[in-house]
């Protein structure tokens, strides 16, 4: 059976996170499940790297569907440009392996949380920026994140209660860059529970705004205890920027 591979690029400030819901439609999952059922004339799945949460965005969102019957991938990419939302681009596609399957085979994602670190903020990057008044310390949050390299239980780092799922994780590099008042956070690793990533943006914050100390984010490692971490950075700033593969 054939099988597609995507390269998607999404504004999620209206939808409800990537995964499809029952209940509402207005999920990225759904939307690109609509429009490509329409064109292979059945249903089909939309399979993806991973899910983001409500709010957040994709540069580089990688998926895979597959089908029955056999498209040409430019009459897939016109059909998409053609009757998905604005806000959603899929602009990469290629016949891949049958076995290809973009969670399982996913060896690490980079993600990006943009900071808007001005007095004033910059009215054109409110929607995909958090704005922070006070200046950063970056210094202290270099610190910080390196008690976040390697791989630790992140049940501090995140707002998943199963205690079936593994909370294991590895951070490969964690680079933070600044450029005038945007400061950029970018995290890679093998993979990241839920709002993992805002709350290790939350949590350096808060080390470069000296409202804790760097060494309490190993305590927050060690006792694995969620209260011990920064607060979840808003979602508008998060974007999945690449998924990385064989």
């Amino acid at each position: 059976m054939p099988n597609y591979r995507l390269q998607i690029a999404y504004d999620g400030t209206r939808y409800n996170g990537f995964q499809r819901l029952k209940e509402n439609e207005m999920t990225i999952q759904g939307k690109l499940e609509h429009v490509l059922s329409l064109l292979a004339e059945e249903e089909v799945e939309v399979i993806a790297s991973g899910r983001t949460d409500k709010g957040v965005h994709a540069r580089g969102q990688t998926a895979n569907f597959h089908c029955v019957k056999e498209l040409k991938t430019n009459r897939i990419l016109e059909h998409c440009r053609k009757y998905l939302p604005q806000d959603i681009l899929v602009y990469g596609v290629k016949k891949t392996d049958e076995r290809f399957h973009a969670r399982y085979l996913a060896k690490t994602k980079e993600y990006v949380y943009q900071i808007d670190n001005r007095t004033y903020p910059d009215v054109f990057q409110r929607e995909y920026r958090w704005h922070i008044e006070k200046p950063l310390d970056l210094a202290a949050m270099e610190e910080g994140k390196a008690y976040l390299l390697g791989e630790h239980d992140f049940s501090g780092f995140t707002s998943l209660k199963s205690k079936k799922k593994s909370f294991i994780r590895r951070i490969d590099s964690i680079e933070i860059r600044k450029n005038k008042g945007d400061i950029d956070l970018i995290f890679e690793g093998n993979g990241f529970l839920q709002h993992m990533v805002r709350i290790m943006t939350g949590t350096l914050v808060e080390i470069g705004l000296h409202q804790r100390k760097p060494e309490e984010v190993l305590t927050a490692l060690e006792q694995k205890d969620r209260t011990l971490a920064g607060e979840t950075a808003p979602a508008k700033g998060l974007f999945l920027n690449r998924v990385f593969y064989d």
